[in-house]
């Protein structure tokens, strides 16, 4: 096995333990978050219905505007825009699922933006 996919496979493995616990309900959806080298994605889930109520992503139009997308900075604007989206759903109380990756840098900057934008984790 290859450094990546031990890596990935790590990842992977953490990923479901989360999942094992992390439930979106209807009053508490899940923010659910995954980062590639270039983009970073955010959805807030109800796993009870199946649905995802608001979702951001930083290979939006919107929120590209020609700046680097793989930063700190995108992922902050990443997550202010989501909980403005979350909120106008309805949403203002979610459970934070880290999909496996360490809560530092990049999903550290998405949540905290979340939160400043006045969703509740």
């Amino acid at each position: 096995m290859d450094k990546q996919s031990s890596k990935n496979a790590r990842r992977t493995r953490r990923r479901i333990g989360i999942r094992k616990r992390i439930i979106g309900t209807p009053e508490r959806p899940r923010l659910t978050v995954y980062k590639s080298l270039l983009h970073i994605h955010a959805q807030v889930i109800d796993d009870l219905a199946g649905k995802t109520l608001a979702a951001a992503s930083s290979a939006e139009k919107a929120l590209k505007a020609g700046a680097k997308t793989g930063n700190s900075s995108s992922a902050a604007s990443v997550g202010g825009k989501l909980a403005e989206r979350a909120k106008a759903a309805g949403v203002s109380k979610v459970v934070f699922d880290r999909g496996g990756f360490k809560f530092h840098g990049r999903v550290k900057a998405l949540a905290d933006a979340a939160r400043k934008a006045g969703l509740q984790f």
